[in-house]
């Protein structure tokens, strides 16, 4: 991973996730939006944006690697808990994740959520609803990035995931405490990968089918 202090930008990003051209463009439309809807709605902590490409785009974009196959019938379905500014759900929508919904609870946000995709042209399903109330999508990815203990993303997970679906989730320092503190009943395998967009974060990949 890239030192903390060290520059980190859209040439930086192309390198470290192999996007192309017209998606960097993208992403840098997307990050102009960011930085100016911030200043009427708290989307992110300002002091983040001085670092856009690593902290939100990176840690976003870091996930498609462990992406499982596209089901041969249809696309694959992502559901994004929690999406707020659109990380990671938004960023993955833009690198061809599949079918994306985000489910966000503040009509602000998701009208942030909605402009970007207009703009990008990006397709996403924007869900304006509590996770609890989320109903009809079975997905074969859940994500989520700094939205709930492990615990509860895991009973918001179990109804919308398919049997073989995964989930991936954005973890920070307190992992270690959050599955230490998990029922012993939770039978989904749980894999951990270091981040490479922060030097405290974690990625969890959990399910039952993993590779």
């Amino acid at each position: 991973m890239q030192g903390a202090t060290s520059p980190f930008g859209i040439k930086e990003l192309a390198a470290a996730s192999g996007v192309s051209r017209e998606t960097l463009d993208k992403l840098a439309l997307y990050g102009e939006l960011l930085e100016r809807w911030n200043r009427s709605i708290n989307l992110v902590g300002r002091d983040t944006l001085a670092d856009l490409w690593r902290r939100h785009f990176l840690d976003s974009a870091q996930l498609m690697s462990f992406m499982p196959s596209q089901p041969d019938n249809r696309a694959r379905r992502v559901i994004d808990l929690g999406s707020g500014a659109g990380f990671p759900g938004l960023v993955l929508a833009l690198m061809g994740a599949g079918e994306v919904h985000l489910v966000e609870s503040d009509r602000r946000k998701c009208a942030f959520l909605r402009e970007v995709a207009r703009a990008t042209e990006t397709t996403v399903q924007v869900h304006p609803a509590r996770i609890e109330h989320l109903d009809g999508i079975k997905a074969d990815v859940v994500t989520a990035r700094a939205l709930a203990p492990l615990d509860r993303l895991l009973d918001y997970a179990e109804r919308l995931l398919l049997p073989e679906g995964i989930c991936l989730f954005l973890k920070g320092r307190s992992v270690d405490r959050e599955l230490a503190s998990l029922d012993s009943s939770v039978s989904r395998r749980i894999d951990t990968f270091a981040s490479r967009a922060a030097a405290d974060g974690v990625i969890l990949r959990i399910g039952t089918h993993l590779p």
